[in-house]
């Protein structure tokens, strides 16, 4: 291809823009375009929002394009049929990675209509002026691109665009001058999409001067602060409105009287704060398919309207004030395919009977004030995939599901009785399964989880729970399992070849007797949480060849013996308790020198060492440490929140002393 002239030519004016354009064939120009980038399947990943799936089948759609081929047949390119000039370019989720520059030949096609570069990554590159030069182009998709910086001017001299997508970069971002000059250029757009752009800068009520003919606009996370009249929810012809987490956008209140629209499909407000009800009206908008309205502060009981939007799909209502009783309008709604109601302050039991819901895929019912027993409809819809009915007061036995298609179940933190249903190991897709905190009988067999192959996370803590050690499997794809409060015996032995291990609390239990070795190189590469905390192990320090440890909790138990210098190899230790125990010997130094270790409790033993003078003279912060026993050391009691990811696991840390001294050696015995 001759094109080094062509490159050699910057495009800083029409008139060079024009002759550079005569000096290379659209074939040409798609080459060295092709050419100037790499091929990466990680630049189109797959991306699943409310309502966008792409990338789900990527591939390098240049990759087929053959020099000796007629352009207007390469896979992505649209040609005219009279006069053969590209007319539109599709190369969405091709795994296209580098920058796009100004001289890039990509903008010597200026007959494109149609330009979709969508699900690539353009190396947080600018968007160049020169998209400013494509005057016939009526559609514009750079979104989730990997663009970055501020949106040029020269966007708004594309005042042919019907549609503008620029959503899903990296924060690019909209300046009050050009936000103004799309507004009064682009009178055409139909559909606009900026999604997590930033328009901090923007003034909320200028969207009142879009065009009335919009049918979406998307707006999701753009940093939208101060008011905006609520009649921007009545455009006549809006079919998606997105404005959902701006937190910082007031609407004032949701229309009450005159709040209709046959158009309206898709509404997300979420996290916009309204403090009052849900008005009826909102069962006047009866072409909604798409309803969000999450974390929004809304107060009182859900308004039955809702069940007047019988073409509802999804409806979001999570983590506001409702109360109440749970509407049965809601559970008869004939399409729903996804309901969250969870986070909320509703009461009462289920309904004992529902027409609808035939559709359900996801129900979230989590954290409410439910009760009652669990009825026999919610075993038998027939395309549930997630069930999260967790922190609420639902009573009675769990029943044996219908259908197989459930991956995600949580009924923890219930006061369920019975025990495990059998369907469960029915259940090939389950990769998440949590019983946490309830009154279950359990045993631990292999007819009940040796196909759960899937299985990624299992809590059945705070539950009685027998181990059968008879039977042995795997759980291939098992990364956390909770056994805490079990009243079990015997380390499980499927745990010996589980290699994928990441979270393992076998705390408050019975276990009795040495940590078996096979355990010190259990899921050796991956594991970087274990409790063993109040158990009843005895004899020397397990040998642990944990490489990624970073929370080990082994206080209250009988070991004995010194603490192993392997211990220095898990250097990402975060988080260490050995207290309780009968430990002797000196401290390895790797402890007390660490610059990761935060947490150190060693009380409670027999070991013996110096504190260096950058931990004793509190220079090592932030180092926290409970060492108990130390005459010259001035204890202060505080409160250190250590990692709010772990919590609830180590609130037995919560009080850390924080050790002071004058001395700079000082020696302890503990």
């Amino acid at each position: 291809l001759e094109v080094s002239i062509v490159l050699s030519s910057s495009s800083n004016s029409n008139g060079s823009f024009s002759s550079s354009l005569s000096s290379i064939s659209p074939c040409s120009a798609l080459l060295h375009f092709n050419h100037s980038l790499s091929l990466d399947s990680s630049a189109s990943p797959s991306y699943h929002r409310s309502r966008i799936q792409m990338c789900d089948n990527s591939y390098p759609k240049t990759a087929s394009w053959k020099e000796d081929k007629d352009c207007c047949t390469w896979d992505g390119v649209v040609c005219d049929q009279t006069t053969r000039h590209v007319i539109g370019l599709d190369l969405s989720c091709s795994w296209l990675r580098g920058p796009i520059h100004s001289n890039s030949t990509l903008f010597f096609l200026p007959h494109l209509r149609t330009l979709n570069l969508a699900g690539n990554c353009f190396n947080e590159s600018l968007i160049s002026p020169e998209f400013g030069k494509f005057k016939t182009l009526t559609h514009l998709n750079l979104s989730y691109s990997c663009f970055s910086g501020k949106i040029p001017y020269e966007i708004s001299h594309l005042s042919s665009l019907v549609s503008l997508d620029l959503s899903f970069s990296d924060g690019l971002l909209i300046e009050t001058p050009v936000w103004k000059r799309v507004i009064h250029n682009l009178t055409q757009l139909r559909e606009l999409l900026l999604d997590e752009s930033d328009m901090s800068s923007i003034r909320p009520n200028s969207l009142m001067n879009l065009s009335s003919s919009l049918t979406t606009l998307s707006l999701n996370y753009c940093k939208l602060q101060g008011k905006l009249e609520n009649s921007i929810l009545c455009l006549p012809s809006i079919q998606t409105l997105d404005l959902g987490f701006n937190f910082n956008l007031d609407l004032g209140s949701l229309p009450k009287s005159n709040w209709s629209s046959s158009y309206l499909k898709f509404l997300d407000l979420s996290s916009i704060s309204f403090s009052e009800k849900l008005p009826d009206s909102i069962g006047n908008l009866k072409s909604l398919k798409h309803l969000d309205l999450y974390n929004c502060n809304f107060t009182g009981s859900i308004s039955t309207s809702l069940g007047n939007l019988t073409k509802l799909t999804y409806l979001a209502l999570s983590s506001n004030n409702f109360s109440g009783l749970l509407p049965l309008s809601l559970f008869n709604l004939p399409n729903l395919s996804s309901l969250y109601l969870d986070n909320n302050q509703l009461v009462g039991p289920l309904p004992n009977h529902v027409s609808g819901l035939l559709s359900l895929k996801d129900l979230y019912l989590s954290s409410n004030f439910l009760n009652g027993t669990l009825p026999s409809w919610l075993f038998n819809l027939p395309s549930l995939v997630t069930l999260y009915l967790d922190g609420n007061q639902f009573i009675g036995e769990i029943g044996e599901f219908k259908s197989n298609s459930l991956e995600h179940l949580d009924l923890g933190y219930n006061k369920l009785q019975g025990s495990i249903p059998r369907s469960i190991s029915r259940f090939v897709n389950l990769t998440y399964l949590s019983l946490s905190s309830n009154n279950l009988i359990s045993m631990l067999e292999l007819d009940m989880f040796s196909k759960l192959k899937n299985l990624n996370y299992l809590d059945l803590s705070s539950n009685l729970v027998s181990i059968n050690n008879n039977v042995t499997y795997t759980l291939p794809k098992l990364s956390s399992l909770n056994l805490s409060s079990c009243n079990i015996s015997e380390f499980p032995i499927f745990l010996r070849m589980a290699t994928t291990l990441q979270f393992l609390d076998l705390s408050k239990n019975r276990i009795y007797g040495q940590v078996p070795k096979w355990l010190g190189d259990m899921g050796r590469d991956s594991l970087y949480f274990l409790d063993l905390h109040d158990n009843l192990l005895q004899g020397p320090f397990p040998t642990l060849n944990f490489l990624s440890l970073e929370y080990l909790f082994v206080s209250n138990n009988k070991l004995t013996g010194e603490i192993p210098s392997l211990i220095c190899n898990a250097s990402s230790l975060y988080v260490l308790d050995l207290s309780h125990n009968n430990l002797s010997g000196v401290v390895p130094k790797c402890l007390v020198h660490s610059n990761v270790l935060q947490v150190l409790d060693l009380r409670m033993n027999r070991l013996h060492g110096t504190i260096p003078a950058t931990f004793s003279k509190g220079n090592k912060t932030p180092f926290f440490a409970k060492l108990v026993g130390i005459v010259t050391v001035e204890v202060i009691v505080r409160f250190k929140a250590v990692a709010s990811n772990v919590s609830k696991h180590i609130s037995n840390l919560c009080a850390l002393e924080q050790i002071k001294t004058s001395t700079a050696n000082t020696k302890f015995n503990y």
